[in-house]
């Protein structure tokens, strides 16, 4: 062969090879990450746009076509680090980032499955995650991939390599501290909140420069402490989160008052804040800590550039059952009497349906979503509930032993009507798609006391099913008129991601193992798929080369099979796993 003939041979060996790899990926704006919901051809925020609706404008997959979707590939996360898969992936330019257990993060050809790199974060022994070893996704941002770990860290990685180009200590693992959620980018800043409300620490939501990791604000979601906001590497005090300390909290209990932010957050361009919702107050014996306890189980509105609360809202003042407030805050729109109302949307683990004035968090309408809620007889006027003081745990205090409250039968179980599983919004049913769960309680107090590090609740309790034949319910819920439309009864509890998309199709998965489908208008199911390992992750939809993908991590795990005492017993025969599964239409 000549020259000629062999210098074209390797170009087209070139070419080919260019061809059969995933495309150079361009880095991650700010304004990519605003325009996420609106572009079909990535997916680069958690919730897959900012407000966190998880709806796509995709239909090409729709009621019609749906049922000839196949898989396409199916990708390992190896090893046998398994337990619960909770992550939603991102994609960008034929690259699909998704975490795994174990605060792992992998790099994955989304053409081919394979695997591009793989990180693996080198976690300590002590670690103590409350709920499951899991992680629920990553940041993209520039040319970096930014994720939590179960050691309270943030670590940035080349987007092409895995390489760690910087890492962050965000809190003492040591005092019970842990990072579970994805994180969220805005305006060059990576926002984060921490886990750990079980070990008595005081929640933060922190801002770092994406770009460096340097702290850029920080601030405290317990009454009492004060906030700070860095400028020219300089820390200076940024006022006082509540004014004051004590105004909410016995003694110095607000010093250990938990109220951890670790779902992450949300955050709606119109109006420029942040939405963080907060965990359960610490501990869970609420008779040590008389008050409402702020800012514990609310959702907070934050100032992005300064981290100032700019107004908040309640769901369980004095929790004493780990209701939490920490479930997603979702902007949506709607018309009444000509003008447009901008709200938010939040299901909360106490059984109740909050729709808020997302501007000032004036509430605006409260419903049950759970068939049976007894700690409340309902919500005032201006969405406080009304407590049924005969259902709160008792006081171990005047038991003869001071050592075990009353004992009381209490639904929702502490793990919620609807617990961490995103729910989602569809702009064209206008209608919310709420994974929610049908189960109560055995619930008593006990005496205890803070120590570093150690376990905070003073609590006792056993979950079981109210129904033999299902605890799970998938609920297409009208926020304007807390209407229910449609459910879907399963018999083991969900506990993963919602999607809709304007195929009129909700997608969500099972413990069972299912990818299922649905008219997002009538329930009725269109599609299901098993995956061999029960579904907690969070389903997506992205275009490439003209084609409609679904993808979904399957691994069963999360709270349930820890902390579900009767429920656990439903579910201990399902196998865990770790694998992304894609689909597509055939062409």
């Amino acid at each position: 062969m000549n020259n000629k003939g062999m210098k074209t041979v390797l170009s087209l060996s070139v070419l080919i090879s260019i061809a059969l790899s995933p495309a150079v990926s361009a880095n991650v704006t700010d304004k990519d990450i605003l325009n996420d919901q609106a572009t079909t051809g990535d997916v680069v925020s958690y919730g897959m746009g900012l407000k966190g609706q998880r709806y796509s404008p995709l239909s090409k997959i729709n009621g019609d076509t749906v049922k000839e979707i196949r898989p396409v590939w199916a990708f390992s996360l190896g090893g046998e680090k398994q337990r619960g898969q909770e992550s939603q992936p991102l994609i960008k330019d034929g690259v699909m980032y998704v975490t795994g257990s174990y605060s792992r993060v992998y790099a994955i050809d989304a053409n081919t499955g394979d695997e591009l790199w793989q990180y693996d974060a080198r976690l300590p022994d002590g670690i103590m995650p409350c709920c499951d070893v899991i992680n629920r996704g990553v940041a993209l941002y520039g040319e970096l991939v930014i994720f939590g770990t179960l050691d309270a860290k943030l670590v940035a990685l080349n987007k092409d390599t895995g390489k760690v180009v910087w890492k962050k200590k965000v809190e003492d693992y040591k005092a019970g501290y842990s990072i579970t959620a994805a994180p969220i980018i805005v305006k060059g800043k990576i926002i984060t909140g921490v886990a750990g409300g079980e070990f008595g620490v005081v929640g933060k939501v922190r801002a770092y420069d994406a770009v460096n990791g340097q702290l850029v604000w920080e601030r405290p979601t317990v009454e009492g402490h004060m906030g700070y906001i860095w400028k020219d590497g300089k820390k200076t005090e940024n006022g006082i989160s509540g004014g004051k300390p004590g105004q909410t909290w016995p003694g110095d209990l607000w010093k250990s008052g938990g109220a951890a932010p670790w779902l992450g957050g949300t955050y709606d361009p119109d109006v420029d804040l942040l939405f963080f919702g907060t965990g359960n107050p610490a501990p869970w014996n609420s008779h040590l800590r008389p008050g409402d306890n702020l800012f514990s189980s609310s959702r907070l509105a934050i100032d992005p550039d300064t981290g100032k609360i700019v107004w908040h809202f309640q769901s369980t003042p004095h929790d004493g059952w780990d209701f939490d407030g920490v479930n997603e805050l979702i902007s949506f729109d709607y018309k009444e009497n000509g003008k447009t109302i901008k709200a938010a949307g939040s299901a909360d683990r106490n059984g109740f349906f909050y729709v808020l004035n997302r501007e000032n968090g004036d509430y605006i309408r409260g419903f049950p979503f759970a068939d049976k809620i007894t700690w409340a007889s309902g919500l005032d006027k201006n969405g406080r509930p009304i407590f049924v003081d005969s259902n709160r745990p008792g006081d171990p205090s005047e038991s003869k032993e001071g050592t075990q409250g009353t004992s009381v039968v209490s639904a929702p179980a502490f793990l919620g009507a609807k617990n961490w599983m995103p729910m989602a919004y569809s702009k064209d049913t206008e209608l919310f798609y709420v994974p929610s769960n049908e189960w109560e309680m055995d619930i008593w107090n006990e005496p205890t006391a803070y120590k570093k590090g150690a376990a905070y609740l003073g609590a006792g309790f056993t979950i079981k099913p109210i129904n033999e034949e299902y605890i799970g319910v998938l609920k297409a819920i009208d926020p304007k008129t807390g209407k229910e439309v449609w459910r879907y009864q399963n018999y083991a509890p969900l506990w993963g991601g919602v999607l809709a998309t304007a195929g009129n199709l909700v997608f969500m998965g099972n413990p069972e193992g299912y990818l299922l489908a649905f008219d997002a208008k009538t329930g009725a199911i269109k599609y299901k798929f098993n995956t061999g390992s029960g579904i907690v992750g969070s389903p997506v939809t992205w275009e490439m080369d003209g084609e409609q993908y679904i993808s979904v991590l399957s691994g069963w795990g999360g709270a349930v099979p820890l902390w579900g005492g009767d429920v656990a017993q439903r579910v201990k025969h399902f196998n865990q796993g770790g694998s992304v599964w894609t689909f597509k239409l055939p062409k």
